[in-house]
């Protein structure tokens, strides 16, 4: 849907906003919800103010639509930000420091402001928007910016002063073994910490933006980092005796203009937070209660890959950078795809928990998982058959030299074998998250953890950075399993009708994908002879030749607009 930034004001009379309410609520709010409503409307001494209640819903296919493009223009810029990078720094030990000095504070912001925070405070501040008035919701929010900023200044400020140390921890290969090395990644550590803060910020923004189905802004954002990170690289990188360390000074100016751009958005919709500090309120209770088991259940996948490039320290020079490149691929599909799935869903299914609307959550949960299918499985098999010719276009020039491809693109396979399960991992934790459910994805994540260090072990030696990759991909799939499994058991998910002929057209689509661009596919020696846009133009037919050949079985097998929808 459209990401309206205009919001219903309350200045009309008492009865006409009690009647707006009940209106825009569609009758979902339950007899006792209105009763307190009017409990608490008739005692007011003066007119209160609702929350902008829900704007009008269309389709969630269109609002993650909506969210898929502006997270594509985002993605396309962040591969044009890596493209620039790996030109000017390739895949030698500067760009493996900047790398670690940007993956902590990035690994923590996806683990809390992204991870656990969001999926603790959405669902509170759905039932807040649901059951209160818009003192009540202004209030929470002024206390959770409060908290929230009170509780980053002050990681931020031990992080800044203890780089060194974290660097040690998340870096220990440079620790012992490459001391120049460890020093920049320390140094530029220092810089890009803050950012964590920021990003932690703009990510509460976002999540109250993306509750008022405000979904297009908080999208748009990272498109800015990349755009700064371009910029610091092209303009900046001159003037530092080390050029790496002009991204790094990217990444904090980045976070300062995130930030600032969804500031006038929340002004909007009258929810611009006036920080307070109270550890007392009800609300941020229960936010922290589900937050921190959250920290660990949400980020599983996170903690995994962090735990990659703290082994792959220890591998040979460029091995992080490897990682880093084929995860980045592997991302495309995760983020314009599957996280704006998540995103659409999980304010729909925090108001359908609340309102007890167990079979339309249910349904809500099965449209989510037969997207996931629908595109992640060919999306999976074209990165596994395309991984050299992808990289290349992207990322095969300046200094990002033969060898460097072909090992990144051996860890890109390896991340594609997993990248269902990523996938589905992002849409199956809502489906605990929104139910204020934080202990079951715990354990879950506990499991998955586990195997992953102990995949981790067998398999580095073998295979160096590649097994680090499957080792991922494989606890991956044992954590979407749990989580699937866990929904089922508790009876909040059921399978809908249909799914043996949605797996049908699927597999009937890869079936005649996977020969399409196979065979008109070349080697790497030509790839790496062609010119920038002549592996544009090749790479721009080898999309277009899958795309066609797949939506057209699907289309031939009697898939319909119908069927991909859901109200």
């Amino acid at each position: 849907m459209k990401d309206k930034v205009s919001s219903e004001s309350g200045d009309d009379g008492f009865s006409k906003q009690r009647q707006k309410n009940r209106s825009e609520l569609g009758g979902q709010v339950s007899i006792s919800a209105q009763s307190e409503e009017k409990k608490d409307l008739d005692s007011a001494e003066s007119k209160v103010e609702k929350a902008p209640s829900s704007l009008p819903r269309s389709s969630l296919l269109r609002s993650s639509l909506l969210v898929s493009t502006m997270t594509m223009l985002s993605r396309v810029l962040g591969l044009a930000r890596d493209v620039v990078v790996a030109n000017y720094f390739g895949a030698g030990s500067a760009a493996d420091a900047f790398f670690v000095a940007f993956k902590i504070p990035n690994f923590l912001r996806r683990l809390f402001a992204e991870g656990a925070f969001a999926q603790a405070f959405v669902p509170v501040l759905s039932e807040y928007r649901s059951q209160r008035d818009l003192l009540a919701v202004q209030g929470l929010v002024n206390r959770v910016a409060g908290n929230l900023g009170f509780i980053l200044l002050v990681i931020t400020v031990v992080a800044v002063l203890g780089a060194p140390v974290l660097t040690a921890v998340f870096a220990p290969g440079f620790y012992l073994h490459a001391e120049q090395q460890f020093d920049l990644a320390a140094h530029m550590l220092a810089i890009t910490f803050p950012y964590l803060m920021l990003i932690s910020l703009t990510a509460f923004a976002g999540a109250v933006l993306n509750s008022y189905e405000h979904f297009a802004v908080p999208a748009f954002t990272p498109v800015l980092l990349n755009l700064c990170l371009i910029g610091s690289a092209i303009f900046l990188s001159p003037f530092f005796d080390q050029p790496i360390i002009a991204l790094a000074w990217g990444v904090l100016m980045a976070g300062v203009i995130q930030l600032l751009f969804q500031l006038p958005f929340l002004m909007r919709i009258k929810l611009m937070p006036i920080p307070i500090v109270d550890w007392q309120d009800p609300g941020v209770r229960r936010i922290l209660s589900l937050m921190v088991p959250a920290l660990f259940g949400v980020s599983v996948a996170q903690i995994n890959l962090l735990l990659d490039t703290v082994l792959a320290t220890f591998l040979q020079t460029g091995s992080v950078s490897w990682l880093y490149y084929s995860d980045r691929l592997a991302e495309l599909p995760l983020g314009v795809f599957a996280i704006a799935i998540s995103t659409v869903i999980m304010p729909s299914l925090s108001r359908k928990s609340a309102n007890k609307s167990m079979q339309s959550f249910a349904v809500t949960l099965d449209w989510a998982l037969r997207m996931i299918f629908l595109i992640g499985l060919p999306s999976a098999l074209a990165l596994f058959l395309l991984a050299e010719p992808l990289l290349v276009t992207l990322f095969g020039y300046g200094n990002m030299n033969e060898q460097d491809i072909v090992m990144a693109a051996k860890s890109l396979r390896a991340y594609s074998c997993g990248l269902l399960a990523f996938m589905l991992i992002k849409v199956l934790a809502p489906g605990f998250f929104a139910r204020q459910d934080m202990k079951t994805p715990v354990k879950i994540a506990i499991q998955a953890m586990v195997a992953n260090m102990i995949f981790n072990l067998i398999l580095i030696f073998p295979f160096a950075h590649v097994g680090l990759a499957a080792a991922t991909s494989m606890s991956a799939f044992l954590n979407a399993g749990l989580l699937l499994y866990g929904l089922l058991k508790v009876g909040v998910f059921k399978w809908q009708p249909g799914w043996g002929l949605v797996i049908f057209r699927i597999f009937c689509g890869c079936a005649v994908l996977l020969p399409a661009i196979y065979f008109i596919n070349v080697d790497l020696q030509q790839w790496l002879a062609w010119s920038m846009w002549q592996r544009i133009a090749n790479m721009a037919l080898l999309v277009g030749v899958g795309v066609f050949s797949y939506v057209a079985v699907l289309l031939a097998l009697g898939l319909r607009k119908k069927d991909i929808i859901i109200s």
